[in-house]
């Protein structure tokens, strides 16, 4: 917190009656918002104006560029904000405050910083510190504006002599091209001239050619005549040879129907020696088809995917009893998955043990086949497990998760196979569901297990 000096009182001392003439150049005005910005860093949020302490969370950028207006009207009009300013830049710039107060400015100092320390500080005669430096700054801009003027006119006439020297070269070339464009035009009006002369005789051949045609045109005719008449002979030709082809046709056909009756009689003599070699070896009818050896649902039976559609909530155990009831129907179990969400706090060897039981009495139920896979990637040594009957247990080998074999026993499954796979990973079942099995929750069979 920024504290009053001993030339400063807490609620401000009677300041010099004097005013500006003028307001503050936009420099001035800029710098003495900084200063007031730079002090919000060391007061309290009572500490600062009412207007201001919505401008307190602000960066500096920020605090100058939204509230730099209630910054400048709050120095204007709270005495007590501007001496914790001016007590500011004096702890910040001790030799330039205390020359400014004492009325001697260092001659080298900026003259936008003496402006804006005097309207802070306000010492005696301050508005003439301020206005004279308001005029220096401003005659100091008006010279750098001034030179830059004089550079930016030496660089215009620098400019200016290249155009011109430009300029006379491109007329000189615009000039060569002209004399070069004028013989063109020259040998341009003389081809002109020859082709026009060109084109006079050609018009003169294109008469003499059309008076050809003309002659080839009737001669053309004359020898249509002659062809149309050759034509209508050979029509008449035409269909005499067509009467006389389907005389000939008959008469194959009356051929093909003694023909037709031989290879009837050969037929009826194969077929009765063939049912003959039949009785003869005694052969029974077949039963099998080609179409009964394709893997298919016949119409009655049932998919997962038809028992996920029936109206069972996805947490009833009936849902799973469905499930195993589907001919050669195969459950794979997340072992630890399962364990871990029903039976957390048992041991491992415990959980084990618990889960194998039941999985033991549903196999018993269902008769379907059981296969529960734990994670053994981190198993120190072989795991001692007797697995009950008709339940099969099987450790992924290291550097294996267990969800990577379920994966691997569901793609080894053929393509129709009721497969049911449990497990709360929803990483598992995305994949076992891609490749055709039906994904249970853990909870599910859980459930299942609590009533056997």
């Amino acid at each position: 917190m920024v504290e009053p000096t001993d030339g400063e009182e807490a609620a401000g001392r009677p300041e010099p009656a004097e005013t500006l003439d003028r307001p503050l150049p936009d420099r001035v005005r800029h710098r003495v918002i900084v200063l007031a910005g730079d002090t919000f860093s060391g007061l309290t949020m009572s500490e600062l104006p009412a207007a201001l302490r919505q401008y307190a969370r602000f960066t500096p950028s920020r605090r100058v560029k939204f509230g730099g207006s209630a910054m400048a009207a709050a120095l204007e009009s709270d005495t007590v904000f501007r001496q914790r300013v001016a007590a500011r830049l004096r702890t910040a710039e001790p030799v330039l405050a205390e020359a400014v107060e004492r009325g001697a400015p260092p001659p080298a100092a900026d003259p936008v910083d003496v402006a804006a320390a005097a309207f802070v500080l306000r010492p005696q005669g301050w508005a003439k510190l301020v206005a004279a430096a308001g005029e220096e700054a401003q005659r100091a801009q008006a010279e750098r504006e001034e030179r830059e003027r004089e550079r930016e006119l030496t660089r215009l006439h620098e400019e200016l002599a290249q155009a011109r020297s430009a300029a006379r070269a491109e007329g000189e070339r615009l000039r060569a091209e002209l004399d070069a464009a004028r013989k063109e035009t020259d040998a341009v009006h003389r081809k002109l001239r020859s082709a026009l002369a060109d084109v006079r005789r050609g018009e003169a051949a294109l008469r003499k050619l059309r008076a050809e045609f003309e002659e080839e045109r009737a001669e053309a005719a004359g020898a249509r005549a002659s062809v149309e008449a050759d034509a209508r002979r050979l029509r008449a030709r035409l269909a005499e040879a067509e009467a006389a082809l389907e005389t000939s046709r008959r008469s194959v056909r009356e051929g093909r129907g003694i023909e037709d009756m031989r290879l009837r009689l050969l037929l009826d003599t194969v077929l009765d020696a063939a049912q003959g070699i039949r009785r003869e070896l005694a052969l029974p009818p077949t039963e099998l088809k080609p179409a009964q050896t394709v893997d298919a649902v016949e119409p009655g039976g049932m998919t997962p995917q038809d028992i996920a559609q029936r109206a069972l909530a996805e947490d009833d155990p009936a849902l799973l009893d469905q499930l195993l009831a589907l001919p050669q129907a195969h459950l794979v179990v997340d072992g630890y998955n399962v364990t871990k969400t029903g039976y957390p706090t048992m041991p491992l060897e415990k959980q084990r043990l618990r889960l194998m039981r039941g999985l033991a009495v549903l196999a018993a139920q269902t008769g379907a086949e059981m296969t529960c896979v734990f994670d053994g990637a981190e198993l120190a040594a072989p795991v001692l497990l007797t697995p009950p009957r008709g339940v099969r247990v099987l450790f992924s080998k290291p550097r294996q998760t267990a969800d990577e074999l379920i994966r691997r026993l569901v793609r080894a499954e053929p393509p129709g196979r009721p497969v049911v796979v449990v497990s709360a990973d929803r990483e598992v079942a995305d994949g076992v569901a891609r490749a055709g099995a039906r994904p249970v929750a853990s909870a599910l069979l859980l459930r299942r297990l609590s009533r056997t």
